[in-house]
């Protein structure tokens, strides 16, 4: 996946452009691109819903089942009134100012794979789907474990996915290691780094340990993070007990973590936009706050799944423009406070990998690049937050690359804009035997799955329509074998797996 630049990194050098341009097109200026950007607030309001955000942590604040972090809350200044903690504007501040800026992720060889600053966009899947659609025989049945090892192998062989999720909840593991048996198919089929949820803290003590026997050590795994802790806040505003162990072990170990609520507009949270992006911005600011107090510095992703409840189905919808509104509005609000955001994208209410799914995908996709979103989940989801299709996987893949190019923008130098090749051309001419275009065609974006042939040539071919050729294509690419864990490391997890439980 190519790196695309923020718009604060603009302006390369001349050397950089000299060493990409052919000798006799170098140019004396800098090559100039410019990285497309969306904002749905202005810098006023943006200002005002870090006010209210403000106003409501001290006068109404967050329900807090977990006495020891209500403790370490009261010990820092904030008012405790039974399960209610209420966090003064100063508190919120301090740790806006202490939370790391940069979040850097890395894959199972300690390689860095996502970096989160500035306005860089990073995809991956998702996680907790309940059913799988089999594309072999387009059957929709309970998502097993061996469906979690063909979704975290597909992860790992799509190259715009750069990190990945356990992204399917099992029903043939017992449910009290679950979240650790798919865990550990993720870390096996997939080489990227993983955000995951688990169920409590001794699940997430069995994952990080799985995580440090493969980079070779906790200290290594605190180093280079091969895995980030995913929290979920309930809507309105209550942080549970086992959410608080799992933050409070995170924060004190320096181990990256999110904390991302859903508030559903008309239902969790208020029917209004800003209302909804206001909650979610506090649901996500009171577990950044938490973990300042236990380990300033420590590395903190913000964000919320705001949505619409959809009030003639009654459902959390996935495809809504109100969420990629409402996602705009939350990175820009995490661009204020220059700390990473976790986005949403690629999933859909359609049942199948079909135009709806294709149409919602698209946009979504679309719009997280456009608010310059950091780590961009749940491609891949169906059925609102039900189903996961290889097939959507490997299409929103290929959305994926498209807006990428898109996001690339257009790059300007002086061999760019072949100011001197259009000249000896002159009118009436062609270009397509210059050395100008051999050097730069390869520039261009060509599709593995979208046909640009003429009509003669698609008949000529048979005539595959879309869906067959998205199928062979997930066929093919569900051939990938992964790279193997050490025999040695596969039998250390393997001793681990026997004392789960």
């Amino acid at each position: 996946m190519p790196e695309i630049p923020s718009s604060e990194a603009a302006v390369r050098s001349v050397a950089a452009a000299a060493e990409e341009a052919p000798a006799e097109e170098v140019s004396p200026l800098p090559e100039l691109r410019i990285r497309p950007r969306q904002r749905v607030l202005s810098d006023q309001q943006i200002q005002r819903i870090h006010e209210a955000s403000l106003e409501l942590m001290a006068r109404t604040g967050i329900q807090v089942n977990h006495e020891g972090a209500r403790e370490i809350l009261h010990g820092h200044g904030c008012s405790v009134d039974g399960l209610r903690v209420r966090i003064p504007a100063r508190v919120v501040e301090k740790a806006l100012e202490t939370v790391a800026d940069r979040v850097v992720f890395y894959d199972r060889s300690g390689g860095k794979t996502v970096d989160l600053m500035e306005d860089q966009t990073w995809y991956g899947p998702t996680l907790d789907a309940y059913d799988y659609l089999d594309p072999g025989d387009g059957t929709r049945r309970p998502f097993t474990v061996d469906d979690c090892r063909v979704t975290a192998t597909l992860a790992d062989v799509l190259e715009n996915f750069t990190w990945t999720m356990t992204i399917g909840v099992t029903s043939d593991a017992p449910p009290a290691t679950a979240d650790r048996i798919v865990a550990r198919q993720a870390l096996t089929y997939c080489e990227k780094p993983l955000l995951f949820c688990c169920d409590n803290l001794q699940a997430a003590k069995d994952i990080v340990e799985m995580a440090s026997a493969i980079v070779g050590s906790e200290e290594r795994l605190l180093e280079r993070p091969l895995v980030v802790l995913f929290n979920c806040p309930i809507s309105p505003l209550v942080y549970e007990t086992p959410l608080v162990d799992r933050l409070i072990y995170a924060a004190e170990k320096g181990l990256p973590q999110v904390c991302y609520s859903g508030p559903q507009a008309g239902a969790t949270s208020p029917a209004t936009l800003a209302g909804t992006v206001v909650q979610g911005s506090v649901e996500s600011l009171f577990g950044l706050v938490l973990s300042q107090l236990i380990r300033p510095g420590t590395p903190f992703v913000y964000g919320a799944f705001a949505t619409i409840m959809d009030m003639s189905t009654s459902v959390f919808s996935y495809g809504a423009p109100e969420m990629n509104v409402m996602a705009t509005a939350m990175a820009q609000m995490a661009h204020f406070y220059r700390i990473p955001f976790l986005g949403m994208s690629g999933c859909s209410d359609a049942k199948l990998p079909d135009s709806q799914a294709a149409v919602e995908a698209t946009f979504s996709c679309l719009c997280s690049a456009l608010s310059g979103a950091n780590m961009v989940h749940d491609n891949g989801w169906l059925d609102h937050a039900t189903l996961i299709s290889p097939e959507y996987m490997v299409l929103v893949n290929e959305i994926v690359e498209m807006v990428y190019g898109y996001m690339g923008g257009i790059r300007v130098d002086d061999g760019r804009l072949a100011v001197d090749v259009i000249d000896r051309i002159g009118p009436g001419g062609n270009f397509l035997m210059e050395d100008h275009t051999m050097n730069h065609f390869r520039e261009i974006w060509y599709s593995k799955l979208f046909d640009r042939s003429t009509m003669n040539q698609w008949r000529a071919r048979g005539k595959p329509e879309f869906h067959e050729r998205l199928n062979l294509q997930t066929g093919k690419l569900m051939q990938h074998e992964p790279r193997p864990l050490p025999a040695e490391v596969d039998r250390e997890i393997e001793r681990m797996a026997a004392h789960w439980g």
